[in-house]
């Protein structure tokens, strides 16, 4: 909800949160320890900063924890994992943004729908360190949602989120099409980075 590069104010955090000094500056070292706060020498604390650089090494370290455990999902799944991601994908379905139909709490609930939707789909994964990663990488995702959603290129962020791509994803992963699952994700992460190019793009 704060905008990125803003500036913290430690005097105005403490009264919005009512909160002591010491747990304060305790807060914000774990936000800059997960990179959604930077702090400098001179200038205190700020919110992070969105660049096209760093939404790319993203999703480069999305495609690398996600593919892997998708496809070892679609290995290891079983009726169990396909009928949680049949529920996610359903669920998923039931919250759409439109220009009609749009608010901060329904952006808050299609992001919680679709983050458990990946989750299902590489909820047969046996490695946690994949799957703890994951989450990590979804948290930062969200603050590019967020801000993509709201500003100048929200209708084209808007189709990249349109269920008939997860829709692809999902059916292609139950049938164990490895190739077009594989496919699928990658032309799916690299949407963002194509909105991102659209709404951060100079007129001519």
């Amino acid at each position: 909800r704060l905008a990125p590069g803003l500036q913290l104010k430690l005097g105005a955090l403490r009264s919005t949160y009512d909160l002591g000094w010491t747990p304060l500056r305790e807060a914000l070292s774990r936000l800059e320890a997960e990179r959604l706060v930077v702090a400098s020498h001179n200038r205190g604390y700020a919110v992070a900063p969105m660049q096209r650089g760093d939404l790319e090494d993203l999703q480069q370290a999305r495609l690398a924890i996600e593919l892997p455990a998708l496809l070892a999902s679609m290995r290891n799944g079983g009726e169990d994992w396909e009928a949680a991601v049949i529920t996610a994908h359903y669920r998923l379905s039931r919250c759409q943004l439109s220009a009609e139909n749009f608010s901060d709490a329904l952006l808050d609930e299609w992001e919680n729908r679709h983050d458990t939707f990946h989750s299902a789909l590489i909820g047969a994964c046996a490695s946690q360190w994949l799957l703890r990663f994951h989450a990590q990488i979804s948290d930062q995702m969200r603050r590019y949602h967020r801000v993509l959603n709201t500003g100048p290129a929200q209708g084209s962020t808007r189709d990249a989120m349109a269920i008939e791509h997860h829709t692809a994803l999902m059916e292609a992963a139950l049938e164990r099409d490895t190739a077009r699952a594989q496919a699928l994700l990658e032309q799916h992460v690299q949407s963002t980075v194509t909105v991102f190019e659209a709404a951060t793009a100079t007129p001519s």
